[in-house]
């Protein structure tokens, strides 16, 4: 099988940036490298040049500034894992890191891959659409700025133009008034693509809901919200008739197909599922698989 011409080492942001921009389809960027391996696995031709950005330090960040949680977009699964700041501002990005693939996986895979591969399963992006992630993206015109929605345009799709490339992931921190929580369905405890998965995170006015995300994944072409759900928790408590209600608004809202691993019908079904106990978790300051001690 045919390999690449060229593997470069980028010194900067601008400078893989330039490369991107100067040879167009035949480069790509090399981060973990996670999802080139298996397309070569495959017998599928590689680009005919490699960027490789593992070298910034900045794209490695995990940092807080003004409120907002931010990540560079090489940050890896297992770093995610390890931060005590995400932990305590961003547990259902912690949980969702916890059920990506294996423990090799966790240590190459990055966040920012993630989110270039755009799968509608993707273990990190309905974790961060509840978080109100926002990505700045990075190009031959200077850098932008987009709302997670509007980044994800369809399956495996992106907004990212020619030439740019995925800098980092800001959204505010959460507060000791919000919970929140990330739950997934696959066919198997580990290793697995999602049937189902879902991020919460609800702000607490005293005993009742100020504000609700609700985020479904592998329900629809992209990572979607299920706005009807978010609403109809708001300024009410969450005693078990407002989470039922959020749990059945929630599968109106999934727009699952059937295959391989699941049926639409039974996709729809478990969407309830899963919300209404990600709801239920939302009281408690951690997950049980992700306690202290």
């Amino acid at each position: 099988m045919m390999m690449w011409e060229e593997y470069h080492f980028a010194a900067s942001v601008e400078e893989a940036v330039e490369i991107l921009a100067r040879h167009g389809d035949e480069a790509r960027l090399v981060a973990g490298g996670t999802d080139l391996l298996v397309e070569l696995r495959k017998g599928e031709m590689p680009p005919r040049i490699l960027v490789d950005i593992t070298r910034l330090p900045e794209l490695r960040e995990i940092r807080q500034a003004d409120g907002r949680i931010v990540l560079g977009a090489g940050v890896t699964f297992a770093q995610i894992l390890a931060s005590p700041l995400l932990r305590a501002h961003a547990l259902p990005l912690v949980e969702a890191a916890s059920t990506v693939g294996s423990t090799q996986i966790r240590h190459l895979g990055t966040l920012g891959g993630n989110l270039a591969t755009a799968s509608p399963a993707g273990d990190s992006l309905p974790a961060l659409m509840a978080l109100d992630a926002r990505i700045t993206l990075a190009g031959p015109q200077g850098r932008r700025e987009l709302p997670l929605e509007e980044f994800l345009v369809g399956v495996k799709r992106t907004a990212l133009a020619p030439g740019e490339l995925i800098e980092k992931i800001a959204f505010p921190a959460m507060g000791p008034e919000t919970r929140g929580a990330f739950l997934k369905l696959g066919l198997r405890r580990a290793v697995a693509i999602a049937v189902v998965s879902v991020a919460v995170a609800v702000r607490m006015d005293g005993e009742r809901v100020a504000d609700a995300r609700i985020a479904l994944g592998a329900v629809a072409p992209t990572v979607i919200r299920a706005r009807e759900a978010e609403e109809s928790l708001v300024g009410r408590p969450l005693s078990d008739e407002t989470i039922a209600r959020a749990g059945e608004l929630a599968m109106a809202a999934a727009r699952p197909i059937d295959d391989i691993r699941g049926s639409a019908a039974y996709r729809r079904e478990m969407v309830g599922v899963l919300v209404r106990r990600a709801l239920a978790l939302t009281p408690f300051p951690l997950h049980p698989r992700l306690g202290e001690g």
